[in-house]
């Protein structure tokens, strides 16, 4: 089980990289559309929790400073181990900034932070393919390569439970 700190995107770019979704599911390339719960929505995210108390990352989320809404354009595909392939976005400083503030809030809150999202190691992602076999790679970058470069809209922001898809929205963008 883990919480995850999402980015959440607008109405149109949430549908583009559910397009996406749709199109590997139709190559046979499983998407977060089909994993776990089934309830995964587009995201980018700022961090990952493996242990946590709900209220006390809300109340240290809702105390960083609002933000404005931003986009973040991909360019490419990034492959992580076990299948995992990701959209890979060019972020702003500004968006670097706010994620180590995220991480910073969520770990005074007592949380214990997933290392793939400590400082120096978060690698901004759009997850596109949960398991692809080495010989569905190359349809995923093709595939994404067809729609890349792909500006998403960053819109609002929440609290994800990876493990059953209950969202928890934020009460300003972070």
């Amino acid at each position: 089980m883990a919480l995850a700190v999402c980015l959440l995107f607008d109405a149109d770019s949430d549908l583009r990289v559910r397009e996406l979704w749709s199109r590997l599911e139709e190559a046979g390339i499983s998407t977060p559309a089909t994993h776990t719960h089934g309830r995964h929505l587009p995201h980018l995210s700022y961090a990952v929790l493996r242990s946590w108390d709900l209220h006390r990352v809300q109340g240290a989320l809702g105390g960083l400073p609002r933000a404005d809404p931003s986009p973040v354009t991909v360019h490419g595909t990034i492959t992580f181990p076990r299948g995992r392939v990701a959209l890979a976005p060019a972020i702003s400083t500004d968006i670097a900034s706010r994620q180590a503030a995220a991480v910073t809030a969520v770990t005074t809150s007592g949380g214990e932070l997933h290392r793939h999202y400590c400082a120096g190691q978060w690698i901004p992602h759009v997850s596109v393919a949960t398991r692809a076999s080495g010989a569905q790679l190359s349809t995923v970058v093709r595939m994404v390569s067809d729609v890349v470069p792909l500006t998403l809209h960053i819109h609002d922001a929440a609290l994800v439970d990876t493990t059953t898809g209950r969202t928890w929205p934020l009460p300003h963008l972070i």
